[in-house]
């Protein structure tokens, strides 16, 4: 078998540095390449660096480098801005870069840079335990750490940059760093929920928490009439919920999916849901009164695998659609935040157009502001409003 040199090709390509594979425009799988989670995001880069490991991406950086052109950085390419591709300059691709390993004594678990939390919840479940990640198992570990991250753990155990121990990263001087407690402190504190822009993170390891292979998971949706009985028995239960308990309050239209009865589907709803990241047993109990707030719609709550829990979402959020979003940090969370939510609410432009609000505090609130980069954590919660949809006129026009 060949080995490729690590020198500059004579037109100042990168092709006879690299072991991975290089995507150009016109080349066969160019267009697959370019591709990203959000159909929103069409953007052409003029060469795309898929990395086979640490060897290839020291390279591309070192290239980006020398030519002097911008970089992208891909990870699992699920960030809704799109920003893991960019028009022209080079995209330096993580994504054949998902080896996961697990040390069950220690509870660690260390992940490449282009792995998905599907990745790995799959290795860590194997031995009980469980990473904070998101909500969704496509979403690539990088972008979800690097950015803070917000998972049904997060009162539990923090955010998911609380729980990253170490990092290896190639920095834009391409050399090679270890992050840790012990060594360049400073870098793995920018890693914790700065957002990145630092180097290219090829490596993250996480502290784990034992739990599953079953959770109690909470499922309670209620006709959207009841919204302002539902949104007030939510805050006053999550007031003094204990850090086990993450429930979060949605309001959204019932999904076709199988899950569903049929005879409900497209019918909107504010739901409580959750997860009790304790003893399942234990669950039933702790979570009780979000299900006797009113006469539910559908009552989804029970036992669960931990790893149904955190891909249950994923079907609501195929590669391809349009995605857009926007997210507000709410200091207090009372009637007038009700109101307003709930005026919104009943005049979505679409049923796909979904409203989390994401409960906080717990762990989150006990890290100080100062102890990572991702900043101030007072917020009594989280708003967001999210629209998909597919590429029509009627969905442009946000039609249901």
């Amino acid at each position: 078998m060949g080995t490729k040199t690590h020198q500059m090709s004579e037109d100042g390509t990168i092709d006879e540095r690299f072991r991975g594979r290089i995507s150009r425009p016109g080349d066969a799988r160019y267009e697959e390449d370019r591709i990203v989670w959000n159909g929103m995001r069409d953007a052409h880069p003029d060469i795309i660096a898929r990395c086979s490991g640490v060897g290839d991406v020291k390279e591309a950086v070192e290239f980006a480098r020398e030519a002097d052109i911008p970089v992208a950085v891909r990870g699992g390419g699920h960030n809704v801005a799109g920003t893991a591709v960019r028009d022209g300059g080079l995209v330096i691709d993580l994504s054949e870069m998902r080896s996961v390993t697990v040390d069950p004594e220690s509870r660690r678990v260390r992940a490449q840079g282009g792995a998905t939390w599907a990745d790995v919840d799959w290795e860590t479940q194997a031995f009980g335990l469980v990473a904070p990640g998101g909500v969704v198992s496509e979403t690539g570990i990088a972008g979800l750490t690097l950015g803070g991250g917000y998972g049904w753990t997060r009162r539990k155990l923090g955010l998911t940059c609380d729980s990253l121990v170490s990092a290896d990263v190639i920095t834009g001087e391409g050399e090679f760093v270890h992050a840790s407690e012990d060594e360049h402190e400073d870098l793995l504190w920018a890693l914790r929920g700065g957002g990145g822009g630092v180097g290219v993170v090829t490596s993250f390891e996480y502290e784990c928490l034992r739990l599953g292979p079953e959770v109690f998971f909470l499922g309670a949706l209620y006709p959207l009439d009841d919204g302002e009985a539902v949104l007030s028995a939510w805050r006053e239960f999550m007031t003094d919920a204990p850090d086990e308990i993450t429930v979060d309050a949605l309001i959204w239209s019932v999904p076709p999916d199988p899950m569903f009865p049929e005879e409900l589907h497209g019918t909107p709803f504010i739901g409580v849901v959750g997860m009790y990241a304790g003893p399942p047993e234990k669950g039933p109990e702790a979570m009780q009164p979000l299900r006797e707030i009113g006469t539910p719609l559908l009552d989804l709550s029970g036992p669960m695998p931990y790893l149904q829990v955190q891909s249950m979402l994923d079907a609501a959020f195929p590669d391809g659609d349009r995605y857009y979003w926007k997210s507000h940090y709410l200091a207090a969370f009372g009637g007038d935040e009700t109101e307003t939510i709930l005026d919104f609410a009943r005049r979505r432009p679409s049923p796909r157009t979904l409203v989390p609000i994401r409960s906080l505090g717990g762990e989150i609130a006990r890290v100080g502001s100062d102890e990572t980069a991702f900043g101030d954590r007072s917020a009594a919660a989280l708003l967001s409003i999210t629209v998909a949809f597919v590429y029509s006129i009627a969905a442009f026009l946000f039609l249901p």
